[in-house]
């Protein structure tokens, strides 16, 4: 018997072994939500209330500030930052330093690209490392789980699809920008929500797919965990 129990113990973490590991449906809903509210939920929120008591610049420093608390909060309760909560605190910080310094709308509006431009850098300066950062978001995002044994061959993934996800930043910087200089203002924000929606779900279903294809061409397959 323990014999037995001793296979059946191998044989099951030989197939756990073979799987890439998702966390089940509820649960990856409540992980991939929490990142969201982090990054961008409660800075929006704070914003939002703020800006009605006190105006646009107490908006957001208010929105800075419920970005960095979070960040704060997560070092010390867990030891370590998500990359999504790190990317939005810098972006915000630097968009909140241009609008208070200069109060000038296109000014504002400006920081999009350049923030897209920032990100493109990011993924390019992780793509070609040993800890590229699309890796990262897989995990903290959407609980992405590796097994050890997979992780070699997956690095090459990671590592093309922060490439992927450079290229897309970089195509958002261009479009926005140019339509920062061709559109009116007045309508530049609803165009700007609509061309990032459209290009992130792209990069998102590109994404998704180019993972199932390496995934079956290594043999790897899907579990919840």
């Amino acid at each position: 018997k323990p014999c037995g129990s001793s296979q059946l113990r191998s044989r099951t973490v030989g197939h756990m072994a073979d799987h890439l590991e998702l966390p089940r449906p509820l649960r990856l809903l409540r992980t991939t939500a929490w990142s969201l509210t982090e990054s961008a939920g409660l800075p929006v929120a704070a914003f939002a209330i703020a800006a009605w008591l006190g105006g646009r610049d107490a908006g957001l420093l208010a929105g800075v500030g419920a970005t960095w608390i979070t960040a704060v909060v997560r070092k010390v309760v867990t030891g370590s930052v998500p990359s999504l909560l790190t990317i939005s605190a810098i972006v915000l910080t630097l968009q909140t330093m241009v609008v208070i310094a200069t109060g000038q709308l296109w000014i504002f509006l400006l920081h999009f690209p350049l923030a897209n431009l920032g990100l493109c850098l990011l993924f390019a300066r992780t793509a070609r490392g040993n800890s590229p950062i699309a890796a990262r978001l897989a995990a903290e995002v959407i609980g992405l789980r590796c097994p050890a044994v997979h992780k070699q061959r997956m690095h090459r993934f990671f590592q093309n699809v922060t490439v992927l996800w450079g290229g897309v930043f970089l195509l958002l910087a261009i479009s926005l920008g140019v339509l920062l200089a061709t559109v009116p203002l007045t309508t530049y924000v609803p165009v700007w929500a609509v061309t990032t929606v459209t290009l992130i779900a792209l990069g998102i279903g590109a994404s998704t797919v180019w993972l199932r294809s390496v995934t079956r061409s290594l043999g790897i397959g899907f579990r919840f965990a």
